[in-house]
Parts: C-alpha cells; sequence; structure tokens
C-alpha cells in the first residue's frame, strides 16, 4: 500500500510540475509589427438579370386604377394601366399581388362594400384575360374605410374611387 500510494504522489508532483507550466522564457530582443492596415469590406455588385425573365428582381410597379361614380367598369384608361401592369407583372413571374377595392364616402357602408368588391373582381378579371395567373391574385374591399384623400369633395372622391395594388404578399 505505502508502494502504491509513493507512485501514486510521485505521477501527481511529475503532472502538478508539467501542467503549471511556470514562467515562459520571453525573448528580450524587441520585434517590430506592422501598422495594422484597415480591412476594405468588399462591396457588393448587383447581378444583372436579362430583361424578361422570370427571376428578374427589380421592383414591381404598379398602378392604381380609378372608376366612375358608383360603377365597377373599367374604363379605356384603367384597361390601358392594367394592360401595363400586366406586363410588369409577366416580367417578374411570381410575385403574388392583392387589389383593394375602394370607394368614396357616399353610400352605405354595406353599398361600399359590395362596389370595393366588384371594382376589385373587374380588375382581376382582366388581368387574367391579359394572361396573369388568377392564383396570384387576390382581392379585397375596403369600401369607403380607407380614403386615399379625406377631403368631401369631387375632387378627393375621385382619388378614392379606386382599385390600389398591393405586392408582395
Amino acid at each position: 500500500m505505502i508502494k502504491r500510494f509513493m507512485v501514486l504522489a510521485t505521477i501527481f508532483s511529475l503532472v502538478a510540475v508539467a501542467g503549471c507550466g511556470g514562467k515562459k522564457a520571453v525573448d528580450p530582443t524587441p520585434t517590430e509589427t506592422a501598422p495594422a492596415t484597415p480591412v476594405e469590406e468588399p462591396t457588393e455588385t448587383p447581378i444583372e438579370t436579362p430583361t424578361g425573365s422570370t427571376n428578374d428582381v427589380s421592383p414591381i410597379s404598379l398602378s392604381d386604377v380609378f372608376f366612375d361614380f358608383d360603377k365597377y367598369n373599367l374604363s379605356s384608361e384603367a384597361k390601358s394601366t392594367l394592360e401595363a401592369n400586366a406586363r410588369e407583372l409577366k416580367r417578374v413571374g411570381d410575385s403574388n399581388i392583392t387589389i383593394e377595392g375602394h370607394c368614396d364616402e357616399r353610400g352605405t357602408k354595406a353599398y361600399n362594400l359590395a362596389l370595393g368588391d366588384k371594382r376589385a373582381g373587374a380588375a382581376k378579371d382582366y388581368l387574367v384575360s391579359l394572361g396573369v395567373t388568377a392564383s396570384r391574385i387576390t382581392t379585397i374591399s375596403y369600401g369607403k374605410e380607407r380614403p386615399f384623400d379625406s377631403g368631401h369633395d369631387e375632387s378627393a372622391w375621385a382619388k378614392n374611387r379606386r382599385g390600389h395594388f398591393v405586392t408582395g404578399n
């Protein structure tokens, strides 16, 4: 037993001395270090995508369409706007949109919700007829609840009778 104790004590002593590390020898010769040079972050170079690609990552730009009082049929100007929107939607290929139907403040809440729904639906139907996939388009009606212009005259009302496009849904 004493022999075992002596062996363990010796091993422990050797491990303790080897593990301490003590002071390390320091080279007394001074060395010069080069001044740190600032690291420049690489600037990102955008990846160019050919025009017309379905992977086009440039922002999508869609314009609102406007309606006459108490109407949801598309004027020639609205159709022209929707044709430009359809080209834009085909350019990006996979972007989903929501068309919001809006009305002016005249009429009841229920009436304007129904009219806003018909306006958004008319815009969607025309886009689909131009080749935009229907599953990419959702519609919602806000009726008169979210006016663009809070005025109470024909100029304000004309701005509020619209189909508004929201991208990225």
